[in-house]
């Protein structure tokens, strides 16, 4: 007799591991985009041409790739333990918030407000992951 359980698990499986695949190519292509903005910029500075556009673009995506890693950790966790960690999610959303404070800084585009609103939730991100760290799930 087929369980449900087991079928469900099997789903799951199969769509991590999709999910994985999807992950690694997403890094491969943003290396592979931060490679190639870098060489564009070696090339316009050695023609005498700076080109600030592509440098900003190269620190998003290297922001950008930090993010992917840290999903990509998580999915592999989950794929080993059978649960997600609440340190693995609260560091990729800290790394999500602070690309885009390092995005709106730089690109000078960013209200106080706006700029108060997400150091607030970094407060409560970063006491999250201390209380996650400090106080980890008990063993059943």
């Amino acid at each position: 007799m087929i369980k449900h359980d087991d079928i469900f698990d099997n789903i799951i499986r199969h769509v991590t591991t999709v999910i994985l695949y999807i992950l690694i190519l997403a890094l491969i292509v943003g290396v592979v985009k931060i490679l190639a903005s870098l060489v564009l910029i070696i090339l316009a500075t050695l023609g005498g041409d700076f080109l600030e556009i592509n440098f900003t673009n190269v620190v998003f995506s290297v922001l950008t790739v930090f993010v992917l890693i840290d999903l990509f950790k998580t999915f592999t966790d989950y794929r080993e333990h059978e649960q997600v960690r609440l340190t693995y999610i609260t560091d990729a959303t800290i790394l999500i918030v602070m690309r885009e404070v390092a995005a709106g800084i730089y690109a000078q585009k960013i209200e106080y407000e706006f700029l108060l609103s997400l150091a607030a939730v970094l407060v409560v991100l970063g006491a999250i992951r201390v209380l996650a760290i400090k106080y980890p799930p008990q063993e059943e």
